[in-house]
């Protein structure tokens, strides 16, 4: 197929696009490149044509010839979608609206959103599937609801959208993110010898790596129509659903000489959620994290 990866360049992209393209896909890129600068390593995969431009201003032009959307550029978590809602609101939602529309409108069959667990927001202890109400607590949350609420009802026989949930990412890539909560605690232990925890550690996480991330996408890319037409998957692995308290205790265990630390001012996180991610695995079976 003919792919085009919206934010391509960023964290998940630069592992995605190359599996991508081993598997025989045709990528096209989109991407702003306002962190192309933060490269640590090399982008694996073959050249491809890549754009440089801005969701909001897709146009019909942009989709010719392309036979799906994978839509991952945005504002990418909580605390940055925090500083400026509005700005949150009409990039991870409006212009993720106005993209599934454009594409739609070009005859692209199928749209695969990157959607975030983020969405189940303050969800308690007990685990929860894709049937779970919603219960955000930031605007980046909200802009993930809002795009699926609206995406979803332009399902049709002609165009097929998906919503991606996935869990906190973690490990390497050439454009690495330190704020993710794996990261950010090895990071810290491994430069200070000290994984430094910001909440109390009481707060539940999903976790899934983002090789996982990237073969889930191409998983639904491949699969029959009917198992992921306006479907919704939590991305990761049930069994990787941890307290914070606990990712720094491995952390520690596997950094030498590490221990965990309490930030001065750490306070509950009310995100909290536990989430069951059985479905995707069981819909489509090739697909085993």
């Amino acid at each position: 197929m003919r792919v085009l990866v919206t934010g391509h360049n960023g964290y998940i992209g630069s592992v995605m696009v190359p599996l991508l393209q081993a598997a025989g896909h045709q990528v096209i890129g989109l991407d702003t490149y306002l962190f192309s600068h933060c490269t640590i390593g090399p982008d694996g995969g073959a050249p491809f044509v890549a754009r440089h431009g801005d969701i909001r201003d897709v146009t019909a032009e942009d989709m010719a010839g392309i036979d799906a959307v994978i839509h991952l550029a945005g504002i990418s978590n909580d605390p940055l979608g925090d500083l400026n809602a509005d700005c949150t609101y009409d990039i991870n939602h409006q212009a993720s609206v106005h993209l599934a529309r454009t594409a739609k409108a070009a005859g692209v069959s199928r749209f695969i959103f990157s959607s975030s667990c983020s969405l189940y927001g303050s969800s308690g202890d007990d685990y929860i599937d894709e049937s779970a109400e919603f219960n955000p607590v930031t605007p980046y949350g909200w802009s993930k609801i809002n795009t699926e609420q609206d995406v979803g009802p332009m399902a049709d026989d002609d165009f097929s959208p998906t919503f991606m949930r996935s869990s906190t990412a973690y490990g390497f890539s050439p454009r690495l993110r330190a704020d993710l909560v794996v990261n950010n605690l090895v990071g810290f232990a491994y430069l200070d010898g000290e994984a430094l925890i910001k909440s109390d550690g009481s707060p539940w996480r999903p976790l899934v790596h983002i090789e996982d991330i990237s073969r889930a996408f191409l998983a639904v890319l491949e699969a029959p129509r009917e198992l992921i037409h306006n479907e919704a998957f939590n991305v990761g692995v049930t069994s990787e659903n941890y307290q914070v308290r606990d990712v720094g205790d491995i952390v520690a265990d596997v950094v030498d000489d590490a221990k965990v630390v309490y930030a001065s001012d750490a306070s509950p996180d009310i995100r909290n959620y536990r989430v069951n991610c059985d479905k995707l695995p069981t819909t489509l079976p090739a697909f085993q994290p």
